[in-house]
């Protein structure tokens, strides 16, 4: 399965850990920087469109970022197994780091989506190499842990980052958003380089990186990821512009075949794909993806108009799944040691096709603890799917393929959030069309802003938000059977005693 021996992987770790308990707090802080980034930024956006204008752009400040770390992710993973995870950790984090400066530095909004890009270049690097050293510094048997510290991180971010950013923005400045990466992120560098020691690779053992294909996964996933995360927004489905995009998109993904084939060493190795583990738990998280973006686009907007919230409330709504989230993860270790990594994933999906199917069953208009509730039971059931496919993946690999086999999975869940944006805001849209008639799409989204919502538009919401559940019910369904179908009951685990 492409591992090394026993006695190498033994020396490996104990050199790379070093002090470990150090490096862990570094890949928490950098993972920190990483997860924060969107989230304090949301709610600074209309602080920044103040000062800098660009309002019918502002939406690139995120979708620029989400392209770039995505498209990165599988590059990042090559590297990091050609060249070890601390040269590809250092630069990413340096390069986030200089996005972050620029964006403090920003003198009109196409310059801060610019910047952006820069920052989600270095965030992919952050993502990807974060969760590949967690494997690497920690045996099978004590990786839930770590795993569990860096699910923390998000949660913690998710409920701390609009406060921050909304802070920062009222009474500060927008810019320290940015500025407030650089001290995070230089405690993180100095721990990486201060503490972060990997053993020595023969230069002859270092294979070629294939650059060209690099290169187009770069501008093939850009292209794609663009024409999804526009459609239906800037431009109609139906129209030149996406016709265009995806076209090019497609003739890029078959250049790429051709490149892949001929290089040496690929940056998208056919093994990811023809071994049964790793290609299950890719479309299963790509479906996870998918499902994510039910509640973290559509629940604020339900519990503001549907329910009477205001934007403080709904926001905790939201977020009671990331407190669920890293404790159920944590506990999936007692589980799977018991009925193995792929029963204890499809027990979670499964779970979490209930819940979702629950919620249009919800009472109209309903309390605030029960959409709270769901929230709750569903970041419970993701905690156990999610986590023993991560550390289950990461198992079944040796050193050399563990980056390539991380960025895969994290870049097939990123792909289901951008894919999901798209399709499930076409399923809404489509829905309050249908049930308001031919009323205007953007009245009633300046009604859902000023909160002057009528009794039809709140219904009309609250039908379009069971459509998106319904949808995200059918996504973790897919899992569910891609889990039972496509991976094996037992994971060929690699032997690390």
């Amino acid at each position: 399965m492409g591992g090394t021996g026993p006695a190498v992987r033994d020396t490996g770790r104990r050199a790379a850990s070093g002090r470990r308990g150090a490096v862990a707090a570094a890949l928490m802080l950098s993972m920190a920087l990483a997860a924060l980034d969107s989230t304090v930024v949301s709610t600074a956006v209309p602080q920044i469109v103040g000062d800098l204008g660009g309002f019918s752009v502002f939406s690139w400040l995120f979708s620029g970022y989400l392209l770039a770390v995505t498209v990165t992710l599988p590059v990042y993973g090559k590297l990091s197994d050609t060249f070890g995870r601390k040269p590809v950790l250092v630069t990413g984090a340096s390069v986030f780091l200089l996005g972050s400066l620029l964006c403090a530095l920003a003198w009109n909004m196409w310059a801060l989506i610019v910047f952006r890009i820069v920052q989600g270049l270095g965030g992919g690097a952050l993502q990807g190499t974060v969760q590949t050293l967690a494997a690497d510094l920690y045996p099978l048997e004590e990786r839930p842990r770590i795993q569990a510290r860096l699910s923390t991180v998000w949660a913690v971010s998710a409920v701390a980052g609009p406060a921050v950013g909304g802070v920062l923005a009222a009474y500060a400045d927008w810019r320290w958003i940015f500025l407030l990466n650089l001290p995070i992120g230089g405690v993180a560098l100095w721990l990486i380089v201060r503490h972060l020691h990997e053993p020595r690779r023969p230069r002859a053992a270092r294979a070629r990186v294939d650059w060209s294909g690099a290169l187009t996964v770069f501008v093939c996933g850009g292209v794609l990821l663009t024409a999804l995360v526009q459609g239906g927004v800037a431009w109609p489905w139906p129209s030149a512009p996406s016709i265009a995009l995806l076209g090019t998109g497609l003739a890029l993904v078959a250049l790429l075949v051709v490149i892949e084939r001929r290089a040496a060493e690929p940056i998208i190795p056919g093994w990811v794909w023809r071994r049964r583990t790793i290609a299950a738990v890719n479309l299963a998280l790509g479906a996870l993806g998918l499902l994510m973006v039910a509640p973290a686009v559509f629940l604020p907007t339900y519990a503001q108009s549907v329910l009477g919230l205001g934007p403080v409330a709904a926001g905790f709504v939201l977020s009671v799944w990331t407190l669920s989230w890293p404790v159920s993860a944590a506990l999936s270790q007692h589980v799977y040691r018991r009925i193995g990594f792929r029963d204890t994933a499809a027990l979670g999906i499964g779970a979490a096709t209930l819940v979702l199917l629950a919620f249009p069953l919800l009472p109209y208009p309903g309390r605030a603890w029960q959409p709270a509730l769901v929230m709750l039971l569903l970041g419970a059931a993701l905690g156990l799917f999610q986590l023993p496919l991560i550390v289950g993946v990461q198992s079944t690999v040796g050193w050399s393929e563990r980056g390539t086999a991380t960025a895969s999975v994290l870049f097939c869940r990123q792909t289901g959030q951008t894919v999901g944006a798209s399709v499930f805001g076409a399923v809404a849209n489509g829905v309050l069309a249908g049930r308001l008639g031919s009323a205007d799409l953007d009245a009633v989204a300046h009604g859902l802003d000023t909160g002057a919502v009528s009794e039809a538009t709140r219904r009309a919401v609250a039908d379009a938000v069971h459509a998106v559940y319904l949808g995200a019910a059918c996504a973790a369904a897919l899992a569910f059977v891609v889990l039972l179908a496509l991976a094996p009951r037992r994971f060929p685990v690699i032997d690390e005693a």
